[in-house]
């Protein structure tokens, strides 16, 4: 036994993708003594300015959008009770196919040895339990998650460390009623692009190859106000729009697909600290 904490670590692409896909959790194993470490790899450069003003456009800078992320990033870690925040601060490179992924100093021009050196020092010194990032495909494309998925795994390589591995994905069943709940909240959205609406379904998993289902229904409070404290984002947050009640309902659970496990832990399970405690 060791005095050492147990300790999570989550990497994520953005500022605000914290909130997003594992505000449960971090808040969660937060209240539950564990170390919670973040790691942000990106520095939000590419989200809206001040007004909604989009990259790109007249008046959008993205220095200035950078540090105000930086600032709201702070609040979300503070609502969710993050011990540690890590900020490698790579240019954000946008969504697939803008002239911003091709940027020198992007996240996704950086070499994945360079990025994963970096984060292999930091896992190095938190020597993290459980390590939680995004899936290969960055669970819907973006290349700054898919980097943040190659870094982590790299980094992963680099060390002697054996922690439990797992990569966010959501059940398909979900994913399924997703267009239909956002209709409900926004009631001028277009018709859905039938490809889009393909593409929607493809996204996730069925919900048996999921191997972890941890329930944080009594954290979504601390989630939501988490994803509000990334205000300048708000109009690309959909969430924010079903108010507590049904975001509590919809996002009380966070799911996952475990990669590497030196514990045993049967699966499924309903704890990412299953087999360390």
């Amino acid at each position: 036994m060791t005095d050492r904490p147990l300790t999570l670590m989550a990497v994520h692409a953005h500022p605000d993708d914290e909130a997003t896909g594992t505000g449960g959790i971090l808040a969660r194993y937060a209240a539950e003594g564990i170390r919670t470490v973040l790691v942000t790899c990106t520095d939000g450069g590419c989200g809206d300015g001040p007004g909604g003003v989009k990259p790109g456009d007249p008046g959008h800078d993205p220095a200035a959008v950078a540090s105000m992320r930086r600032q709201e990033l702070k609040a979300s870690c503070d609502v969710l009770k993050i011990s540690d925040l890590e900020m490698l601060d790579y240019a954000d490179s946008g969504m697939a196919g803008w002239p911003s992924n091709d940027a020198p100093g992007s996240f996704w021009q950086t070499p994945v040895e360079q990025g994963a050196a970096r984060l292999a020092e930091l896992m190095r010194h938190y020597r993290p339990d459980v390590v939680v990032t995004y899936d290969e495909n960055g669970f819907y494309g973006h290349p700054d998650h898919i980097q943040a998925n190659r870094i982590t795994m790299a980094a992963l390589e680099m060390t002697a460390l054996t922690p439990k591995v797992y990569w966010t994905t959501m059940p398909r069943s979900l994913m399924q009623r997703f267009w239909e709940t956002m209709r409900e909240f926004q009631e001028d959205m277009p018709e859905p692009d039938p490809a889009e609406t393909a593409a929607m379904a493809e996204i996730g998993l069925p919900d048996d190859e999921i191997t972890t289902w941890v329930d944080t229904t009594a954290f979504s409070g601390q989630k939501f106000d988490a994803l509000a404290a990334h205000a300048s984002q708000g109009e690309n947050i959909f969430f924010l729009k079903m108010g507590k009640e049904k975001f509590g309902e919809w996002m009380g659970t966070e799911t996952f697909v475990r990669v590497k496990d030196a514990t045993g832990a049967s699966l499924p399970e309903n704890d990412l600290f299953a087999g360390l405690r």
